[in-house]
């Protein structure tokens, strides 16, 4: 855990602490939060494990949903959200669920604690992983790095080579590379762990096929009771490095070939990434555009009344793999750390 990670943690502590999350409320919770899940599934071995952050447990997950019923709040389904946000209920804090990406472990281990608790879901799907097409280049960084000794790379800013044959050497590599990664176009970086890929021995398709739903699996998933199916663009780019064509392209075609494959009308968007350097105001306008109800990024916050009128750049909280700890939990649904992030800023659409 890095020190951005441990930061949290001790605000996490202090909050539940001092109470915080309860006489807080009022100062920084908004009318419902919608949370971001990736993975659900059983913890795995310990050691190098650098996209940890994105996965739970299903018995956390159940400790979360029975915390959330217990202090009250509604658990509701995206479209309810919507209806929450423009006509609240006074008293009623609502909290929606959404997992990105369209992964196995969704339905195998998350969908039956979903069940336990009658807790509607909403599963963002990208039809180039169901096709097995797509890649998943922050899994694909994670192994190749887990299975190489050492790195070498040409990159355009120069040189990179890094040790990796301990576990704290491949830490530092990971998170070294992935960030000077990031700054680099789309396609510096996907050409980069490619290279990597193939050093490994590895192939990007099979990595896919072992994480993602397959279209047979989403097929029997849509329509079934509690569970809502969103775009997810159609092969997970970040979409704000792209020109306005592909970018277009991306959001527009996914809910076409979604509708094809599954049959019902896909109301709901959510940005790859979703950060300001991946999705910004063009790309809302695009979403609005294109006829989605409501679209989501990763921009942390609550839902305020002010996002009736910024319904494609809603806010989400993370159920964040490193803190599955009812301190966490209680934080983040109180709103006081994203009050304190956002400084007193309830939107943040720019």
């Amino acid at each position: 855990m890095n020190l951005r990670h441990l930061a949290f943690s001790a605000v996490f502590r202090a909050i539940a602490a001092t109470g915080a999350d309860r006489w807080g409320r009022g100062l920084a919770q908004g009318r419902g939060v919608i949370l971001t899940l990736h993975h659900v599934r059983p913890r795995g071995a310990g050691g190098f494990r650098p996209n940890g952050l994105l996965e739970i447990t299903p018995d956390f997950l159940d400790r979360t949903l029975a915390l959330i019923r217990a202090e009250g709040y509604d658990l509701v389904s995206l479209d309810e959200a919507l209806v929450r946000l423009a006509a609240p209920r006074p008293g009623r804090v609502f909290v929606a669920l959404t997992f990105d990406d369209g992964y196995r472990d969704n339905v195998e281990h998350a969908w039956p604690v979903l069940a336990k608790h009658h807790a509607p879901w909403t599963l963002f799907v990208t039809p180039g992983f169901a096709d097995r097409t797509a890649r998943l280049w922050w899994l694909e960084l994670e192994e190749a790095i887990r299975a190489l000794p050492a790195l070498s790379l040409s990159l355009p800013d120069g040189p990179f080579t890094a040790r990796t044959a301990s576990e704290a050497g491949k830490q530092r590599a990971f998170e070294t590379l992935y960030w000077r990664l990031r700054k680099q176009p789309e396609a510096i970086l996907l050409s980069a762990i490619s290279d990597l890929m193939a050093q490994a021995g590895m192939d990007s398709a099979a990595l896919v096929e072992r994480e993602c739903l397959p279209w047979e699996t989403l097929r029997a998933l849509a329509g079934a009771p509690g569970v809502t199916i969103g775009a997810h663009t159609l092969t997970h780019p970040m979409l704000a490095k792209h020109d306005e064509a592909f970018a277009h392209a991306e959001i527009t075609e996914s809910r076409t070939r979604i509708e094809a494959e599954l049959g019902l009308p896909i109301r709901h968007f959510a940005y790859p990434v979703g950060d300001p350097t991946s999705a910004g105001p063009r790309e809302f306008a695009m979403a609005k555009a294109a006829g989605f109800a409501s679209a989501v990024t990763t921009r942390p916050g609550h839902l305020f009344a002010e996002h009736a009128d910024h319904l494609h750049a809603l806010p989400r909280v993370s159920l964040n793999g490193l803190h599955q700890s009812e301190a966490a939990v209680r934080a983040l649904l109180s709103g006081l750390p994203f009050w304190l992030w956002n400084r007193g800023r309830r939107v943040n659409a720019e």
